[in-house]
């Protein structure tokens, strides 16, 4: 055998090993038992479902749905300019989205107590239906007409998905707006430009948290990425792009939903 067959014939189980090991982080990112790795894989997948429906949403509704910034500007903008209705319209999906968040708590904390190993499988379960109806929505009803109800729909999904990472995560992740994160990244990088400035001339070291630069760069890219896959998606299927994502979600969600085995059987 030469050398070249003997390192393929080494390399295949490491490979398989890799696989292997990706494919069961995947299948327990929504498992109840957390650990940075499961938090930061659910973290980018989020991120990505997140900066998908952004960008798809804006192409569908002409608007950002992800952010509550832009939105409350808008209401203060509106208020100002007298622009009573729009300032309705704003404070309806500013609602939405806090809706979201608190139907996200009300499920995981109920869940803790009653179906503990499913607690963040429901709100992804939930969020994944949403996505459907979203698809269903943009189907049957013409685009000026479902503008509202989705716009609605998407604030309500986005608050639902922040708070059930930011639970999941105790704060660390954030997935449907980036501001914080790329602040953050700004700070770990003017620290690590300035470690070199303070070796050479002879100060106290100033640490950068490389650990959480390893955290923050994979979800803003995931956001990016799924921004760019949403945008397209749009363009070429509708309001059916959301279908994709809505099995990703499921996807993640489903091992947790499955009953365990009974044993013996």
């Amino acid at each position: 055998m030469t050398h070249a067959a003997s390192g393929i014939d080494k390399d295949q189980p490491r490979r398989a090993g890799s696989h292997t090991g990706r494919l069961r982080l995947f299948r327990i990112a929504a498992a109840h038992r957390r650990t940075g790795r499961n938090d930061l894989m659910l973290g980018a997948i989020l991120a990505f479902v997140a900066g998908a429906m952004n960008a798809g949403g804006f192409l569908a509704i002409g608007h950002y749905t992800s952010h509550m910034t832009g939105i409350v500007s808008a209401i203060a903008d509106n208020l100002a300019l007298g622009l009573f209705g729009l300032v309705g319209s704003g404070v309806v999906l500013l609602v939405s989205f806090i809706l979201g968040a608190a139907c996200s708590a009300i499920l995981i904390n109920w869940a803790r107590r009653h179906a503990r190993r499913q607690q963040y499988a429901y709100p992804l379960a939930l969020e994944s239906g949403l996505l459907i109806a979203f698809a269903g929505i943009g189907a049957v009803v013409s685009p000026e007409a479902a503008a509202p109800v989705t716009a609605v729909l998407l604030c309500f999904v986005m608050g639902l998905q922040n708070a059930t990472i930011t639970k999941i995560s105790g704060a660390r992740i954030r997935t449907t707006h980036l501001t914080g994160m790329i602040t953050d990244m700004g700070i770990e990088l003017g620290k690590l430009a300035y470690c070199s400035l303070a070796r050479a001339l002879d100060h106290p070291p100033i640490v950068a948290d490389g650990r959480k630069l390893s955290i923050l760069l994979p979800i803003v890219g995931m956001f990016f990425l799924g921004g760019l896959v949403g945008a397209l998606g749009f363009k070429h299927l509708g309001h059916a792009f959301s279908l994709p994502i809505a099995a990703l979600l499921l996807a993640v969600a489903s091992p947790q939903l499955r009953p365990r085995p009974t044993a013996g059987l």
